[in-house]
């Protein structure tokens, strides 16, 4: 494999340098002095940004872009290997990383490399690790699947040692990761479209874990079942964190403001240190937050500054993301898309003083849906009224004989009302007809459903 040289910068193509981490790993080789170019297929807010700041961007993908000057092209899952550039680079036999394997050399070359891993919760975690560690002014590189204000983006380009990731288990990708502090939030089936089972997930984080450096440490949620399973190939510190009292990091005395804004008491490795109040809903917020101090007071900081870094996270986008009020009616939108996110996200939502919740679930790959379909249900029925629109495809084709008449009907079986609409118009429509004074109404899904609340306030 092609091993990159920071103290040798070379010219580095991205093929869909638009990505929300490719654009993430091109930003920080810039800063490095290398020369960096990419295509992407349209121009974008990232591509924009990446202009900006001296990357050569080509759109549109075709043979001509790859030129005699490129000592190595890195690339997506998304690239075919049909794609105009994708067989140029072939004939022309440039080296070539995937994604993953680019992120994981550049990873190396930090001392405090940070890896935040879980089938959910990654975005969320590594943001809160990314406000602390920006608050308390260290100054550290940050990459993180969404849009944070304290980093500007999604990507933050620092001069300090610290490099905080997130670890995505799709495809195995994070197995090309080698950090000094790996993060565990949870490991639950998804992706069944390339994994066999939860076994077979459960292998793969072992065999994450075990690539942990030796001086560094694991965190992992004392919830996860049989964790001296996942943890015996590794020689790193495990130090377990969770609401419950006999993890090493836990919180105590939890209240909840009429946010639904979690306040709780740290306790760490027999310490207990002070009030912690978070600026972000529920239970699972909780659960994120102690992971988020467990691993910034390993890096040394102290417990006043987590504590001010937590009170200050409001949270990323499409993760319960205050849209705007229309008529007495507050619209808010996540990206809950695992039932198990949407439990969380329905329970936070209880929390909140409102009268009724409208959930409209944009439910994500045919796959997922058919593996699900009874559990899906199960989360949703904690809504009071729940709205469908079609299955969000992404890459899928097959339908698998499923849809979302199939949820509606399971969710009906459990007795909350659940209405399906084959398109964003009937459901706006619906809603303007239904929704009621002090209604909270959270659009959810991964696909383009936030669309629909940002249509109803004119955004």
């Amino acid at each position: 494999m092609y091993q990159i040289n920071f103290e040798q910068p070379c010219h580095v193509h991205f093929m869909g340098i638009g990505g929300i981490s490719m654009s993430g790993l091109a930003q920080v080789l810039v800063r490095r002095n290398f020369t960096v170019s990419g295509s992407d297929s349209k121009e974008s807010p990232l591509t924009k940004q990446l202009e900006e700041k001296g990357c050569t961007v080509l759109y549109g993908q075709r043979a001509e872009n790859i030129t005699s000057d490129i000592d190595l092209v890195v690339y997506t899952a998304a690239i075919h290997p049909d794609n105009p550039e994708f067989v140029a680079v072939k004939e022309a036999g440039i080296p070539m990383l995937t994604r993953a394997e680019m992120l994981g050399q550049i990873l190396d070359h930090f001392k405090n490399s940070v890896a935040v891993a879980g089938t959910h919760g990654k975005t969320t975690t590594t943001s809160m690790i990314a406000q602390i560690l920006m608050d308390a002014g260290t100054d550290p590189t940050i990459s993180v699947g969404g849009i944070l204000d304290v980093i500007g983006g999604n990507i933050k380009v620092g001069h300090s040692d610290i490099f905080v990731t997130e670890a995505c288990e799709y495809t195995n990708s994070f197995l090309n990761l080698k950090p000094r502090f790996s993060l565990v939030l949870n490991i639950e089936e998804d992706h069944l479209d390339f994994f066999k089972d939860l076994d077979d997930i459960r292998h793969s984080f072992r065999q994450f874990i075990a690539g942990t450096a030796s001086d560094g440490i694991v965190f992992l949620n004392g919830s996860i079942e049989c964790p001296e399973e996942l943890t015996k190939d590794t020689d790193a510190e495990v130090i377990s964190y969770g609401i419950d009292a006999t993890n090493d990091c836990h919180a105590t005395d939890i209240t909840y403001d009429e946010l639904g804004h979690g306040r709780f008491t740290l306790v760490f490795k027999g310490q207990t240190l002070g009030k912690i109040a978070l600026s972000v809903p529920g239970s699972h917020n909780i659960e994120n937050a102690l992971a988020a101090a467990a691993l910034t007071m390993s890096l040394g900081l102290s417990f006043e500054e987590v504590a001010s870094g937590l009170s200050h996270f409001t949270g990323t986008k499409r993760r319960f993301e205050l849209k705007g009020r229309l008529g007495g009616i507050t619209i808010v939108d996540d990206y809950a898309h695992h039932p198990t996110e949407i439990s969380a996200t329905l329970d936070a939502a209880a929390k909140c003083n409102v009268s009724r919740i409208v959930c409209v679930f944009q439910p994500h790959t045919y796959t997922r849906t058919k593996a699900f379909l009874k559990e899906f249900a199960q989360a949703l029925s904690k809504a009071d009224l729940v709205v469908l629109p079609p299955i969000y495809a992404a890459r899928e084709t097959d339908t698998l004989g499923i849809s979302s008449q199939n949820l509606r009907d399971e969710i009906e079986k459990l007795g909350t009302t659940a209405y399906y609409f084959s398109s964003f118009d009937e459901i706006e429509n619906f809603l303007l007809k239904n929704c009621i004074n002090s209604d909270l109404l959270i659009t959810m899904g991964a696909g383009d459903v936030v669309k629909i609340g940002e249509h109803l306030l004119g955004q």
